[in-house]
């Protein structure tokens, strides 16, 4: 914490989180309410109109690193002031951070590459080409390994982190979207179009488990606690699937909004988000490994669908724009101009 005032703040909300009477989901407790009181606190415009996927935090070198179209901008979590832009990556995705050999992994999706950057610099020192349309990216610290997934070629290339070698290419006989590794060799992706739980072997390059994910449908977001190895998927019909990530179980389903897009967790409140492009966030409290309850629904802005959690300060950084009316036959419309911002969730 950056003050005592905040931290005073921050220790209120988990023992009232720990100590508290029920929430509205879950079992064995009573039906009073407990908000951890998350609040818009930040809009912060960056410049550009092209679109965005994820985001991802570095909370130890306070860095966030925001995709856009054609590039990464890379922002302060403390002042959020643009601290860096990393250019040349057409159609990003995701970012995959590899601190302990000072490594970053850009998903270039129409490229079908891999940007790799130096962490300290933020400037680009290698390239590496996948398979087609990499999507989400991950960055295994067991086997020190990079693992694309590729939403055309239906499949997931394996890098060497240290030099950027292709290891190998691992069939999913179905459509990836996000994914998580548990820092013990596991790599968990969810297959979209089959709604089914992947966990592959890092080390073997290979498929290990493959479950469905019932009740869950269209899986896109996935989080991961790996003290209690649970995971926490998104799915399109407006459930939280909460995953054994050993046995494959569904522990539990609850509700969310639209649009789900990210999920996220963090260790130090154990709350899972997630962030609906219908403009919120729903927050699940871990009450055991077993229980789950939804403490809050946080508003945010339409579109914001993507997410990251600062674990030292718990605050949460989403992307988001407004949007012009969606011509005849299409989803949605253009960019407004001068519209994309940051925007900064905060305990109060």
């Amino acid at each position: 914490m950056h003050n005592n005032a905040k931290f005073i703040r921050v220790a209120a909300i988990l023992l009232a989180l720990y100590f508290g009477s029920s929430f509205s989901y879950g079992q064995g407790r009573d039906k009073t309410s407990t908000s951890p009181g998350y609040k818009l606190v930040k809009s912060v415009p960056i410049a550009g109109d092209d679109f965005w996927d994820y985001v991802t935090m570095d909370s130890d070198a306070r860095r966030v690193y925001v995709t856009h179209g054609t590039h990464v901008v890379v922002v302060s979590a403390d002042d959020y002031s643009v601290v860096g832009d990393i250019p040349d990556t057409p159609g990003v995705h995701g970012v995959a951070l590899a601190p302990s050999l000072n490594r970053g992994f850009i998903s270039d999706g129409r490229a079908n590459k891999v940007t790799i950057f130096d962490l300290k610099t933020l400037k680009t020192i290698g390239e590496v080409t996948v398979g087609q349309g990499p999507d989400a990216i991950v960055y295994d610290d067991a086997t020190k390994r990079v693992f694309t997934m590729n939403g055309h070629s239906n499949d997931s290339t394996a890098i060497n982190a240290a030099d950027g070698k292709v290891l190998g290419t691992i069939p999913l006989d179905g459509r990836p979207e996000f994914t998580v590794a548990d820092g013990r060799g596991n790599v968990y992706l969810n297959i979209e179009d089959k709604s089914q739980m992947v966990r592959l072997d890092a080390q073997k390059l290979s498929v290990v488990n493959r479950w469905p994910m019932s009740p869950c449908e269209g899986p896109s977001g996935l989080a991961m606690d790996t003290k209690n190895r649970r995971l926490f998927a998104g799915c399109d019909n407006k459930i939280m699937a909460v995953i054994d990530a050993d046995s494959g179980k569904v522990i539990a389903t609850p509700p969310i909004g639209e649009g789900v897009d990210a999920n996220a967790f963090d260790p130090g409140t154990n709350l899972a988000f997630a962030s609906n492009g219908e403009g919120n966030i729903t927050v699940v409290h871990e009450d055991s490994p077993d229980k789950f309850s939804v403490v809050q629904t946080v508003p945010t802005k339409k579109s914001a669908r993507t997410m990251a959690v600062d674990t030292h300060t718990h605050s949460l950084f989403l992307p988001a724009a407004d949007f012009t009316p969606p011509p005849a036959g299409q989803r949605r419309g253009a960019i407004v101009p001068h519209s994309f911002v940051l925007l900064v969730i905060s305990l109060p």
